[in-house]
């Protein structure tokens, strides 16, 4: 090909390339058409595009479709790390409520709805979300801030990831695994997600979201909901708190710039955010020993799950001795190792569960275990109480309760005291004499 031929070539190459650059360029700053409804709109209305979000869409026009680069994004969309961790903990409790053999083909169907329910829950909050994200170092480079997606098409991923996930729990499962499902979608995108702007309580109510996968799997096997369901549940409440502490203290600045409510920015020393997670850890301690108490575990998982506790502990301590990104990063790494540990120890160490569970006599197990002291408490506190119930009785007056204070004022009011004696006047003296 001869040189003014490879120049035209060229030049027709550079028009095309400026041809798609200025029609995704237009695109980008035209309002939604009609097809999308008002909601669409109005979430497209929230997401302006800013110039390093055009720029990027006309580069990511101009550069062509990648299927590579599509997966990649619905990677991130549906935060595949943090969706296999929740995937995980829902085998856990598949696991720990089988029987004697294990139904691995319910357990796969189990465990692609979960992810496509937690796919979906991650994408919404991504979605809500796209404006912080911007402000974030650890989150600018997400498919939404960039631009490389739009939210529509990031809520038909969601769609999409959700309907598939939930009509497998429903299919494959049971109903009540997928009641479950559609719950966490819930409770993550449309409450726990608004309120990581409002209040530092978010952490908590994220911790309720991340205890129900492994209730989903317990349904998914069991059908039911019983006691060991409640263990394993509390156990991925209380772990959530140390790991998320540690995480907030960590990203500080970022949460800072994005606008998110954490207890860490209230937090100056970083001493009140360590001691909630000290004081979280040290609630872990007994979850072994209430998973043998409930009998899906033998008791070595008990000494097992004890010694996990107290090395998260330990690094609770060290971060609440001397709260700083170090010490921070310790307890994150150990809560990421405290997990799948534990999980591991169940799997070892489970028993096949009949759930047959006899209430009586776990509650009188569980009584065995309570501290001398903690029962005596209790005992007086009951005492207290039955002492308030006579009391409250005794004043039952005319068919109306009255407080014991009320009454007593009554009381003085229909039998008042005699005024008390004056002392005598000098006149009075005088006639006496």
């Amino acid at each position: 090909m001869t040189s003014a031929s490879q120049q035209c070539v060229r030049r027709l190459l550079g028009r095309l390339g400026g041809c798609v650059a200025r029609n995704a360029e237009s695109r980008l700053s035209s309002t939604p058409s009609s097809p999308c409804g008002l909601l669409a709109s109005r979430l497209l209305s929230n997401a302006a595009a800013t110039p390093s979000v055009a720029r990027a869409g006309v580069e990511g026009a101009a550069s062509g479709f990648s299927l590579s680069r599509l997966l990649n994004d619905y990677k991130m969309l549906s935060k595949l790390k943090l969706s296999s961790l929740v995937v995980l903990t829902a085998g856990a409790g598949f696991a720990a409520a089988s029987g004697e053999e294990i139904d691995y083909a319910k357990l796969a169907w189990t465990s692609l709805g979960t992810l496509g329910a937690a796919a979906c829950a991650n994408t919404l909050n991504q979605i809500y979300e796209v404006s912080n994200d911007r402000l974030m170092s650890r989150t600018r480079n997400r498919p939404l801030p960039t631009g490389r997606l739009g939210r529509v098409h990031a809520g038909a991923f969601a769609l999409v990831c959700g309907a598939a996930g939930l009509w497998l729990l429903h299919e494959k499962a049971n109903p009540l695994t997928a009641g479950l499902g559609a719950a966490n979608i819930l409770l993550y995108a449309a409450v726990y997600t608004p309120l990581k702007q409002l209040t530092v309580a978010n952490t908590w109510v994220g911790a309720v979201v991340g205890a129900i996968p492994p209730l989903m799997g317990w349904a998914s096997a069991a059908g039911q909901l019983d006691a060991g369901a409640a263990v394993l549940a509390a156990a991925l409440f209380f772990w959530q708190m140390p790991h998320f502490m540690a995480l907030a203290w960590l990203c500080k600045a970022d949460y800072a710039a994005g606008g998110f409510r954490m207890l860490s920015m209230l937090d100056a020393t970083g001493r009140r955010t360590a001691l909630v997670g000290l004081r979280h850890s040290l609630y872990i301690a007994p979850v072994g020993l209430l998973a043998v108490l409930a009998g899906f575990a033998t008791e070595p998982f008990a000494w097992e799950s004890a010694a996990l506790a107290a090395y998260l502990a330990y690094g609770s301590v060290q971060f609440a001795r001397h709260p700083s990104q170090a010490a921070a990063r310790k307890l994150f790494k150990a809560s990421l190792l405290y997990l799948p540990l534990l999980l591991a120890a169940l799997a070892v160490h489970r028993v096949p569960n009949q759930h047959d569970v006899d209430w009586e006599t776990l509650g009188a197990r569980v009584l065995a275990c309570v501290p001398v002291a903690v029962r005596l408490q209790l005992g007086r506190a009951c005492g207290a109480v039955e002492d308030a119930a006579a009391q409250l009785g005794d004043t039952l007056l005319a068919n109306n309760i009255k407080c014991p204070s009320k009454a007593a004022a009554d009381s003085e009011e229909q039998h008042p005291e005699p005024p008390p004696a004056l002392p005598p006047t000098q006149q009075q003296v005088a006639k006496r004499k």
